[in-house]
């Protein structure tokens, strides 16, 4: 078994079978896996959580995979993974020119379908940090060092989703100054229109509670990471 991990999986399949067997083979493998039946039930996921890596079936009553893909390109740059019955190059192609990362035609061995996630989430582009940045940010017995853009509780480094380095990011960049819900929303390239707005910062609102529980001796009372009422969020170093 892989070592563990907390990268979250969205598998979206309308096939019970392959959903059961593809959440299960993951979680084996050390990931977080959540299943949804259709484009509809993932949206309503995506609403509310994040993930690092959506594994998509193209063929899905209603919505498709690739209509999918190109909605959520629109609003988020999460890596998609897509599973097809077709093998043509014209439809792979259209699957990535609709945004998709990597396009797995079926049937696959699911450590080939392994394979390719793991490849995908090591491509994922880390962003160097500001000139202006401080090297390292001390939060109690929590040291962040931004120039690596790593999170280190003693000796011991504490692993950060694609997401929650990017927050760490932002509030690195501006330590002691708050960040808007609407400027993170923006920052981390999920804005919308006004109809999705609530859904929006409640998915920020998500990340910041994941976070707090990785720098925070008390996450239900947070030092570092503070929520300024009626503002924002603001990161507290010593």
């Amino acid at each position: 078994m892989s070592q563990a991990s907390d990268q979250h999986l969205l598998i979206v399949d309308d096939d019970e079978r392959i959903r059961t067997l593809l959440s299960r083979f993951l979680k084996r493998h050390g990931f977080l896996v959540t299943a949804a039946r259709d484009a509809s039930h993932a949206r309503r996921l995506l609403a509310g959580l994040e993930f690092d890596l959506l594994v998509v079936d193209v063929m899905m009553p209603g919505e498709d995979g690739i209509s999918l893909t190109r909605a959520l390109r629109d609003q988020s740059q999460v890596p998609i993974l897509l599973l097809t019955a077709k093998s043509a190059a014209g439809d792979r192609i259209t699957g990535l020119e609709a945004g998709a990362d990597d396009y797995l035609p079926k049937p696959f061995e699911p450590k080939e379908l392994l394979l390719r996630v793991n490849a995908i989430l090591r491509r994922i582009p880390q962003e160097a940090p500001a000139d202006n940045l401080p090297k390292v940010l001390h939060l109690g017995a929590v040291r962040y060092d931004a120039e690596r853009g790593e999170l280190w509780n003693g000796t011991e480094l504490v692993r950060l989703t694609s997401t929650e380095a990017q927050l760490m990011r932002i509030f690195a960049g501006v330590p002691g100054e708050v960040v808007s819900r609407s400027q993170l929303v923006e920052d981390l390239g999920r804005g919308g229109g006004p109809e999705g707005g609530g859904a929006q910062d409640r998915a920020v609102d998500v990340q910041i509670t994941r976070l707090r529980r990785k720098i925070e001796a008390d996450p239900r009372q947070p030092r570092y990471l503070q929520t300024v009422r009626g503002a924002g969020y603001m990161l507290a170093p010593d």
